[in-house]
C-alpha cells in the first residue's frame, strides 16, 4: 500500500490537473481557488496529525471536531430547509 506521503502529494497534484482543465472565468475562479487550497491542505494535516500531542491540543481537537460538526449540521439544515421552501 502506499503510504500517505505519497498518496496526499498525488492527490494534490491530481486535483491541480483537474484545475488546469477548468475553464477559466469568474464562475470557476473560487472553485478552483477552493479546490487547490483544500486539496494541498490534505498532506500538511495529515503530517501535523503524525505529531506527538499533549493533552491540552487533544481537548481542544475534541472541541473544535465538536463544533465543526454542528456547524456543518447547522449549515446542511438550512440548504435542506431553504431547498424545501423552493418546492
Amino acid at each position: 500500500m502506499e503510504d500517505m506521503k505519497s498518496r496526499t502529494k498525488r492527490f494534490t497534484i491530481e486535483c491541480w490537473k483537474l484545475c488546469v482543465q477548468l475553464p477559466k472565468s469568474r464562475e470557476y475562479n473560487n472553485l478552483v481557488f477552493q479546490l487547490l487550497k483544500s486539496s494541498s491542505s490534505v498532506g500538511a494535516n495529515w503530517r501535523a496529525s503524525q505529531r506527538p500531542k499533549s493533552n491540552i491540543e487533544e481537548i481542544n481537537v475534541k472541541r473544535l471536531w465538536k463544533e465543526a460538526d454542528e456547524l456543518l449540521r447547522i449549515t446542511v439544515a438550512s440548504i435542506n430547509t431553504a431547498k424545501n421552501k423552493q418546492k
